[in-house]
């Protein structure tokens, strides 16, 4: 058997490469790791903080349910409140993060997000807010304002206001349908989008004329690249959609104030004797008195107390029904 000449050099070398190879390759792997990691970590903050359109189940609080629904001809009178500091870069209940320094709202049934022009019955000033939480879960307030949303409207240094909050169908409706779509394509994948269409290379060359047309040649290369050139222009992406999500502006309409008086509501009833048994319960509190009025087409007979004068006046009166076994009873503006 032929002998081979032993080279320790070329072993020495061999295994150095080696060794570097090893070493170049862990130092990748670790990089890429590293990129990996820091893009989930990217992907998981945005996602936390990202917003969705939520309706949301049933729910309680304080002994009382409820029923998150799209209502798109919600129009109510009532108590309005805000919140600031306390909530400020916190997370609302769609999962945006809340700015007391923009003008949303929290609401305890209506979509989210979604549009309310909420108007200030005090004042007549007016202003769209999105509504993008759940609240407010203080007995007799039907809305939570953000805290710039409270000074636009004008009642920030009193606390409340008596309101009157309508929803906007098609601008609520409209970003709705355009969160659903975005969460599809985010399903699903989107399509490719590319900044330009490329350049179409085209090869001309002139053609002979028809025998015995006695013509010219047909279609100049510039009359062709023209023809090419307003086709691709013509196919373009229509503009942008108007962004339904970006901050809305401060534009607040100035009205009249309109004149309302605060009652409580202990409830509504089919049977006379059921409300009149209510109000003889209730007659110690103050004066009440029954109401007919037609619900739909229900003839139901309405326990109210008051008028009432004031809104801390009524928060105690609300809070005195309560304690008498009427649970559902309301604060009303009317």
């Amino acid at each position: 058997m032929k002998q081979y000449p032993f080279n320790s050099q070329l072993i020495i070398f061999s295994i150095m490469v080696l060794v570097l190879a090893s070493c170049a390759s862990t130092e990748f792997v670790a990089s890429t790791a590293k990129r990996v990691n820091n893009a989930i970590s990217k992907s998981e903050k945005v996602t936390k903080s990202t917003a969705i359109y939520k309706i949301g189940k049933p729910y309680q609080i304080h002994g009382l349910w409820y029923y998150p629904e799209e209502n798109y001809e919600y129009d109510e009178s009532g108590i309005a409140s805000w919140y600031g500091k306390k909530f400020h870069a916190r997370k609302t209940a769609n999962g945006e993060i809340y700015d007391m320094n923009a003008l949303t709202a929290a609401h305890r049934t209506l979509p989210m997000p979604s549009f309310v022009r909420v108007t200030n019955l005090d004042n007549g000033r007016s202003l769209v807010l999105r509504v993008n939480d759940r609240g407010p879960f203080a007995r007799g307030r039907i809305l939570d304002a953000s805290r710039r949303s409270a000074q636009l409207l004008g009642f920030y240094n009193q606390g409340t206001a008596r309101v009157r909050v309508q929803i906007l169908p098609e601008k609520s409706q409209e970003i709705a349908a355009k969160i659903k779509s975005n969460s599809q394509l985010a399903r699903d994948g989107t399509p490719i989008i590319v900044d330009k269409i490329p350049k179409i290379s085209v090869n001309v060359e002139p053609l002979l004329p028809p025998p015995g047309s006695g013509g010219e040649l047909i279609k100049t290369k510039s009359k062709i690249k023209g023809k090419l050139v307003n086709q691709v222009k013509s196919a373009k992406t229509p503009k942008k959609e108007k962004v339904l999500d970006q901050p809305l502006p401060e534009k607040v309409i100035y009205g009249s104030a309109k004149a309302t008086q605060l009652f409580i509501q202990a409830g509504a009833f089919k049977a006379f004797g059921n409300a009149n048994r209510t109000r003889a319960i209730l007659s110690s509190l103050g004066k009440v008195k029954i109401s007919q009025v037609l619900v739909g087409e229900n003839d139901l007979y309405r326990v109210r107390l008051g008028p009432i004068a004031a809104v801390s006046e009524a928060d105690l009166m609300l809070n005195r029904v309560i304690k008498s076994g009427y649970p559902n009873a309301q604060l009303i503006v009317d």
